[in-house]
């Protein structure tokens, strides 16, 4: 059911891979929430994605950009406002990559020039596409950001390795620049840490099937799939949550908030 929460409002979705992606659930559910927007992503992703059908199916144009290039970012937020035919109400930032995980290299072995890669993709994108928008006055008053997170940021997770320090930093960029952002012209920045989701991306990750049978088990509400965390994604997008702004937002099922379940205690042969 559509209820017109972004009619008329206009974005930049990046990150949509296939439909397994939740950037690509959050551009559907945009569209069907009245939205205009353009997608992008690298060049090199959008050789290994579908995002022509997901353009063609939401009446989207594409932008590629790499976003760790402030020149392409600044192209990006100038031929999207040419397109879509004024400034910018929302953007999602799906973005993330690690080499050291895709190499199977151990945290305690990071190979820092891929960790710097994953920083610069991962992280420092936000802060580029921000100042980038910023200085463009790209994006309305009480517009919208929201970055894609995950829990690690605040917790171990062994085989989320460089990650989790690239997400924590991702999260401490939309703090501080919620911060400036929001003092001078009202937009907001946040952050939504979800469920471990059955993505391309996530299920890349070493033990990852594994892992959500576990998340599954402790959360009360099981895990959030991304058509959910597009659902949750649009609300921040719209007026309703206008005076949210700096916040990491879990979207978890009450993961986050579970020291155990039952489920798991019995699983683990003990008796309730």
């Amino acid at each position: 059911m559509a209820y017109n929460l972004l009619k008329g409002k206009r974005g930049i979705i990046t990150g949509a891979l296939d439909e397994n992606s939740i950037a690509w659930k959050v551009a559907e559910k945009a569209h069907e929430e009245g939205a205009t927007f353009v997608l992008t992503n690298a060049p090199i992703a959008m050789r290994m994605g579908e995002i022509n059908v997901l353009a063609k199916k939401t009446n989207s144009q594409i932008i590629p950009a790499d976003a760790t290039s402030v020149e392409e970012l600044t192209n990006l937020f100038t031929q999207a406002q040419e397109v879509l035919g004024g400034k910018i109400d929302f953007v999602l930032h799906s973005i993330g990559m690690s080499v050291n995980i895709r190499k199977n290299i151990p945290y305690t072995e990071s190979n820092y020039d891929y960790f710097q890669k994953g920083i610069d993709v991962s992280a420092l994108s936000l802060h580029k596409m921000l100042s980038v928008a910023k200085k463009l006055d790209a994006i309305n008053e009480w517009g919208s950001v929201v970055a894609l997170t995950y829990m690690a940021a605040q917790r171990t997770y062994p085989f989320y390795t460089d990650m989790a320090d690239i997400k924590a930093m991702l999260e401490s960029i939309a703090r501080s620049f919620g911060y400036h952002y929001g003092l001078e012209k009202k937009v907001r920045i946040n952050t939504v840490s979800q469920s471990p989701t059955k993505t391309t991306a996530g299920s890349g990750i070493k033990g990852f099937g594994d892992f959500y049978d576990y998340a599954d088990a402790i959360a009360p509400l099981g895990n959030a799939d991304a058509a959910s965390c597009a659902d949750y994604c649009i609300t921040l997008f719209s007026d309703l949550t206008r005076m949210v702004t700096m916040q990491n937002l879990f979207h978890d099922g009450g993961y986050s908030s579970t020291g155990v379940s039952m489920e798991v205690m019995t699983k683990l042969g003990v008796e309730q």
